[in-house]
């Protein structure tokens, strides 16, 4: 059974496939709470924009910096904040890390798009 995932506010089909979705047990540095992620989306549908703020910010207990760079996930009808884009996804590479103790940021990863389910409006196709 296949699911749609559209704007809340318009209603505009976000085309996101239920294959590239994330499982729900998968844990990413970012964290899960209250979101969806998924390894590709249609760039026809959303609008991506910039984002580098110089403040301190806390993602985890363990993770916190003054410099956040990152990239808002925007419905490109209405212009709703519907998520962000991480660089923590699968790793691109088979390799097993700098100095064999597994990924690390010195391996790049693929992009992955977390959206809000605030955000989603979800719906059961048949």
């Amino acid at each position: 059974m296949a699911s749609i995932y559209s704007c809340v506010e318009c209603g505009s089909d976000f085309n996101l496939r239920t294959a590239h979705l994330y499982p729900p047990d998968f844990y990413f540095e970012a964290g899960n709470k209250g979101t969806m992620s998924f390894a590709a989306v249609d760039d026809t549908k959303l609008r991506f924009e910039k984002e580098d703020k110089i403040r301190p910010f806390f993602e985890t207990v363990n993770y916190w910096g003054i410099q956040r760079k990152r990239t808002k996930i925007k419905c490109s009808n209405c212009g709703r904040l519907v998520g962000y884009i991480y660089d923590d996804g699968t790793p691109l590479t088979n390799s097993p890390g700098q100095f064999h103790f597994g990924p690390s940021q010195v391996i790049p990863r693929a992009p992955r798009y977390r959206f809000k389910t605030k955000a989603l409006r979800i719906t059961s196709q048949t």
